[in-house]
């Protein structure tokens, strides 16, 4: 019986040894992260500005971990494939995403049925770029302004359309938004994707378009398409003379497309802290800023709860314009 109690006794001590150790294992396995590759899910295909983007900042990190940060493009379904891979990846932060306004802010209000959670299923690391969209026609249409523009669509309403590269994509919601804040009347044309957009708007088959600004700027160099204005609070550093949406006479206009990074939810404090200050020393590098600046990219760099805010801000934001668009309707 002695034996016994002894033996019982002992194996209780070595569970309650095995639970205190757990946590620090895991404490521990954080402070040494990284030790081996870390993995950034691009959720679109390569050669966009997401993509550009991700490549660049990747290339940072690299230095600054000390391990390889490889960018691998999981495309399809508007960003969910590549998003709902990293919220059901190892909480680890090997498997990081690059999230954008259409993962974690279009998609659940356009979506009925989403694969993950936006805000519960992520951990926020960092909300690194800010990309603006550019309001521009093909030079044929008779205007050369914002308000040139407002009057023509208001005079022949339903008559001109405008091109996107689908339906509740962010360049389809801007539209959308300029729609409802100018007053003005416009047909949607949706595309599949961005680039057979551009070239219809290009041919003058479309006169209109909201694009990212990264993608259109040869055409605005090469005089194929007009810009009218950018669609941010601030003007663009790769076009100062652009004027803003604001100044260009829609009080309260602003959207853009936006790069953040997310790890799964549950990633350890200790690795969310060192990927942010990785993703922060990346978007602040002195080489890296000018060739953000020549995609168009304003940098910003966000602590994990800025960009927590930043994703609520978004949510409300494009849900009632969503609703009010029909585009969750059509999915």
């Amino acid at each position: 019986m002695m034996l016994h109690g002894l033996f019982r006794r002992s194996v209780l001590l070595a569970g309650l040894t095995a639970c205190v150790a757990l946590p620090a294992g895991l404490a521990a396995a954080a402070d040494a992260f990284p030790s081996r590759t870390v993995t950034l899910v691009v959720p679109f295909a390569a050669g966009g500005s997401t993509d550009l983007i991700a490549r660049l900042i990747a290339e940072k990190m690299t230095e600054d971990l000390g391990q390889t940060v490889i960018v691998e493009n999981k495309a399809g379904a508007g960003g969910n494939i590549g998003a709902d891979a990293v919220a059901k990846a190892d909480p680890d932060g090997y498997t990081i995403l690059m999230g954008t306004i259409a993962t974690h802010a279009l998609n659940p209000a356009v979506m009925k049925q989403m694969p993950y959670d936006p805000v519960k299923d992520f951990a926020p690391v960092s909300l690194l770029v800010l990309v603006p969209n550019v309001l521009e026609v093909n030079p044929e249409l008779p205007v050369k302004s914002v308000q040139e523009l407002i009057a023509l669509l208001k005079s022949k309403p339903g008559e001109y359309s405008y091109a996107s590269s689908g339906i509740g994509t962010p360049l389809h919601l801007s539209g959308e938004l300029f729609k409802s804040l100018a007053g003005v009347d416009m047909i949607h044309v949706p595309y599949r994707g961005a680039g057979p957009a551009l070239n219809d708007v290009v041919a003058n088959q479309v006169p209109i378009m909201f694009d990212n600004l990264p993608s259109s700027t040869a055409f605005i160099k090469a005089g194929t398409l007009r810009p009218l204005a950018v669609t941010t609070k601030t003007r663009s550093a790769s076009f100062p003379d652009l004027p803003t949406m604001e100044e260009a006479g829609v009080p309260g206009y602003e959207t853009y497309t936006w790069n953040a990074l997310f790890a799964p939810a549950g990633t350890p404090q200790a690795v969310i802290d060192r990927l942010n200050a990785a993703a922060m020393k990346a978007v602040k590098d002195p080489a890296t800023q000018p060739r953000l600046a020549e995609l168009s990219a304003t940098v910003v760099g966000s602590t994990p709860d800025e960009l927590a805010k930043h994703v609520t801000a978004e949510l409300a934001k494009w849900a009632p314009i969503v609703e009010a668009s029909g585009a969750a309707d059509s999915q």
